[in-house]
């Protein structure tokens, strides 16, 4: 029975950090075996809120780079950049036309960005587009399946609506993709903000031990607590938010060292960075060993953007036929 085909992607903002893990990378590294999976570093929908990224190629190296090292394998699945797909800009460019506008000025992240006259100012016509290309992503592949959040269905509702809309005027020739819903666990930067590389408070999965152990002993704790010997609540602290996912199987002992004070912040935090040190130590050597490995990184994309060209021509075909556009 052949494998459902999954498609997912990742904005090239910056550098991963341990939201991009839990929140995505894991679930990715589960998915192989079961899906066909195509996963794209999203380039183009990295611009859609900035003009410019510094040293992109870079930043796209270091994300594929991290991609495998946490297990996304080039034999199971098909590793791509986005902006090497001209069938993306295509699609999109057609979808464009069978999108009404409304629909797009509704979406929430859109509505979010244009709160107010300030705001709209500065927002790009890619911020309202930015639906139509996320639906082109998956329809030129035609995926069954997108792994989402519960806030990202909006999102994904609307590119079954565009796909819908599309198949009502040209027949049934692109898939309505179905959620694939996943746990996604909160996890907070060291400053008990959302994580976030604009707040620079996120644990990159590029750390080394020393910086990783600042960054812990950074993190802010039960702000009641003053003193060694003060009762603490577990509750409120970013740190024990980090061991309900980290150090499970101590998790109660913990919690009660902290109600009870015998347990230290120091203490507690240091339990916390060898959980994570110990985690991530098999990340950095894979990591190392990949980068030893001239041009591997060229031949992983080079190969999965000629799988991806060939899926995507398919599709294309298809719409382009139906459309008139061949002779």
């Amino acid at each position: 029975m052949a494998k459902k085909r999954l498609v997912s992607g990742m904005r090239t903002t910056g550098s991963l950090h341990l939201g991009h893990l839990e929140g995505t990378l894991k679930n990715w590294v589960s998915l192989q075996d079961t899906y066909d999976c195509f996963f794209f570093a999203a380039v183009w929908h990295a611009f859609t809120d900035r003009i410019k990224i510094d040293d992109l190629p870079t930043i796209i190296r270091n994300i594929i780079v991290d991609w495998l090292s946490v297990g996304i394998d080039p034999e199971k699945s098909v590793i791509f950049r986005q902006s090497s797909m001209h069938e993306h800009a295509e699609l999109s460019t057609i979808l464009s036309n069978c999108t009404p506008l409304g629909w797009l000025e509704r979406c929430p992240t859109f509505k979010d960005a244009v709160r107010d006259d300030d705001a709209r100012s500065g927002v790009s016509l890619g911020k309202l587009m930015y639906p139509v290309l996320m639906t082109a992503d998956v329809a030129v592949y035609n995926a069954e399946v997108v792994p989402v959040g519960k806030d990202q269905l909006p999102h994904l509702e609307l590119s079954r609506e565009i796909i819908r809309r599309f198949n009502g005027s040209y027949g049934d020739i692109l898939k309505e993709p179905e959620a694939l819903l996943s746990q996604v666990p909160l996890l907070l930067g060291i400053d008990k903000r959302k994580m976030s590389k604009s707040y620079n408070n996120g644990i990159d999965l590029r750390e080394t031990p020393e910086g990783l152990k600042a960054k812990v002993q950074q993190m802010i704790t039960d702000p009641q607590r003053v003193r060694r010997n003060d009762p603490g609540d577990p509750e409120v602290c970013t740190v024990y938010a980090y061991h309900k996912i980290y150090t499970p199987d101590r998790l109660e002992e913990i919690a009660q060292g902290c109600r009870t004070a015998s347990l230290g912040c120091r203490d507690c935090k240091l339990i916390l960075f060898e959980r994570l040190n110990t985690m991530l130590e098999p990340i950095r050597a894979r990591r190392a060993e990949i980068e030893t490995r001239k041009g591997y990184v060229e031949e992983v994309l080079d190969s999965g953007e000629k799988r991806a060209h060939a899926a995507a021509a398919e599709v294309l075909q298809q719409v382009r036929q139906v459309m008139g556009f061949l002779l």
